[in-house]
């Protein structure tokens, strides 16, 4: 490997565009937000980890709007280290956008995804990346002896215990950010909303092999959690989305229309009922509740059938990950070790991919 020269680093915002003389095995993606006091210690565990590894690497750190002075001290790795990159999203978009915004940047052909808070430990990478060689496409972390309070480990087992149930993957930790991934899989996600607490669900439903390995937990030592009750309530929508995609994207008409068939054949009952009373005689139908009844649920069946499935489906069609890329405000590499272009703000993937 060539000695890197290091006098008189640089910082460079642009977009890269790979050196095809020099491959990347590997690509740790980290989003962040408010650790500035965790990334010191964090990148020397990394490096630690990933020397031993003795594969060709980057260190990716996700910005997702921090307001404290993490921006500064990645910007600061990226000058020192050569395999250190700092995206700088717009603003805070939430975990799963920060997630995609590294995916898009990174060029590994194995990626791995970890908090950093310094919960999750570097240590356990070769561990990952022993259960990807084994056979899986995608293995997830499970955190056994969690190091939260009960706030929080308690929401997060009913969160697995009902999205376990409800979509038939056995896995005993959904929510861990600690995670490893074949490119393929990471190319086959749109994430959006929280969707991240999903992966494993979503890579899935697409014939992914999905595997779950136990990995150390520790408290936190820095900053504070960023979970909240509304999180875990909009966690709990996104799981009726996850459902949808996972079951009902390539045949949406197996649920809208079991709804919508159902409404709309109890309005035709009641409306067949006082159609059979008025040929019987039984007087006037028009001035009865049960004709308005009748009519308002055949109208909200084919409104459940025709609005519930646009809806769904212009969200999961319209999303690309180049809205992901748009939303990249910097990138920051040092210029050793990748060909650089300028970037001008980017309107598809080819910013990115070329």
């Amino acid at each position: 490997m060539a000695e890197l020269n290091f006098r008189k680093p640089k910082t460079v915002e642009f977009c890269m565009i790979p050196d095809s003389s020099r491959s990347t095995n590997l690509s740790i993606i980290v989003p962040i937000f408010n650790e500035q006091d965790s990334l010191a210690e964090l990148h020397r565990r990394l490096t630690d980890v990933l020397a031993r590894v003795d594969r060709n690497y980057e260190i990716i750190f996700v910005d997702d709007g921090s307001t404290d002075g993490s921006v500064r001290k990645c910007r600061e790795l990226a000058e020192l280290d050569p395999h250190v990159i700092l995206v700088e999203l717009r603003r805070n978009f939430g975990k799963a956008t920060a997630l995609q915004a590294g995916f898009q940047v990174a060029q590994g052909e194995i990626l791995v995804t970890m908090d950093g808070d310094l919960q999750d430990d570097p240590d356990e990478i070769p561990c990952f990346l022993e259960s990807l060689h084994s056979g899986f496409d995608l293995v997830s972390g499970w955190k056994r002896d969690r190091q939260d309070p009960l706030s929080k480990t308690l929401p997060s087992r009913l969160f697995n215990f009902v999205t376990s149930f409800l979509t038939g993957i056995s896995l005993k930790d959904f929510n861990c950010g600690f995670k490893a991934y074949r490119r393929e899989v990471v190319e086959a996600l749109d994430l959006y909303g929280e969707l991240h607490r999903y992966i494993p669900v979503l890579a899935h439903a697409k014939g992914f092999r999905v595997g779950e390995i136990p990995v150390r937990h520790h408290a936190r030592s820095y900053g504070k959690s960023k979970y909240s009750f509304e999180r875990f309530l909009r966690g709990a929508f996104d799981l009726a989305t996850i459902l949808f995609l996972s079951s009902f994207q390539r045949r949406p008409l197996h649920l809208f229309g079991l709804v919508g068939l159902v409404f709309m054949l109890a309005g035709l009952g009641i409306d067949g009922y006082l159609s059979v009373l008025w040929f019987l005689g039984e007087g006037p139908i028009g001035n009865r509740p049960l004709l308005v009844l009748g009519t308002l649920l055949i109208t909200l069946g084919i409104q459940v059938l025709i609005f519930g499935l646009l809806a769904e489906m212009i969200t999961a069609a319209t999303y690309r990950r180049s809205e992901a890329v748009n939303l990249i405000r910097k990138v920051h590499r040092h210029t050793s070790s990748y060909v650089l272009q300028s970037i001008v703000q980017p309107t598809s993937r080819r910013h990115v991919d070329e």
